[in-house]
């Protein structure tokens, strides 16, 4: 079985309670580390391979971004997903054969642009030329934005959904989606359904966000954030 086959596998006949948990690396050296612990497979996060990179978010040029997605899938034998959020304005062909040159078995694909959303329907349709492009070979999780541009109706998201999914779609992922209107969302969504995971120790803990309806977990750049802080905290402590 193949890596993306695998990957897809790993997405259905979950239990409620217990979601796919995919840990965001953002460089060889920490795919390393969640391959090590366990993990079955990973998803980077656009944000933290930036600041690896030295660049803010939505700012790392298309080849570094893939290069940097290339070592990750080099370094471990676990099945990696990637994110490379708008697709950097290339045709559906370029995008999926970069993808599958970097080694990747899936990809993250936003719904808005430059704080924008986009008009769903044409993004529908730019999803479906992606799909009918890479066929089964990649797992495509589409990015739902309303929630972070400040659109708070749970049925916006649940409309992109059924979009997405028509358009072959294998995972939808309303971002930042509040943990109250996550059956909602369940409910109105046909397939896996990703959740985005703070790690503030404040909201509900993994299995009771998928009890709540999450299939999988993503945590965005907060573990590259959460170990910039540890670094930091060791650094002060050598100047001390």
């Amino acid at each position: 079985m193949s890596k993306a086959h695998t990957f897809r596998a790993l997405h259905h006949h979950r239990a409620p309670g217990d979601p796919l948990v995919l840990p965001g690396p953002w460089d060889a050296a920490s795919a390393r580390v969640f391959a090590e612990a366990g993990f079955p497979a990973l998803a980077t996060p656009s944000a933290g391979v930036a600041a690896s990179l030295g660049y803010a978010d939505g700012e790392t040029p298309a080849d570094e971004m893939f290069a940097a997605v290339a070592r990750i899938t080099q370094a471990v034998d676990i099945p990696v997903s990637a994110d490379v959020e708008g697709g950097y304005g290339l045709a559906p062909k370029e995008l999926v054969e970069r993808l599958l040159e970097a080694g990747a078995v899936g990809c993250n694909l936003e719904d808005s642009a430059h704080g924008v959303l986009k008009d769903p329907h044409a993004h529908a349709d730019w999803l479906a030329e992606v799909r009918s492009v890479a066929a089964d070979a990649l797992f495509v999780n589409a990015r739902i934005d309303t929630f972070l541009r400040g659109v708070t109706d749970p049925e916006r998201a649940v409309e992109r959904a059924a979009l997405y999914v028509a358009a072959g779609a294998d995972c939808v992922y309303p971002i930042r989606a509040p943990a109250a209107v996550l059956p909602l969302l369940r409910a109105g969504i046909q397939g896996p359904v990703n959740v985005f995971a703070p790690l503030d120790g404040e909201g509900p803990s993994l299995t009771a966000l998928g009890e709540l309806g999450a299939t999988r977990i993503t945590f965005g750049p907060e573990l590259q954030r959460r170990a910039a802080r540890a670094l930091r905290d060791i650094a002060a402590g050598l100047t001390a």
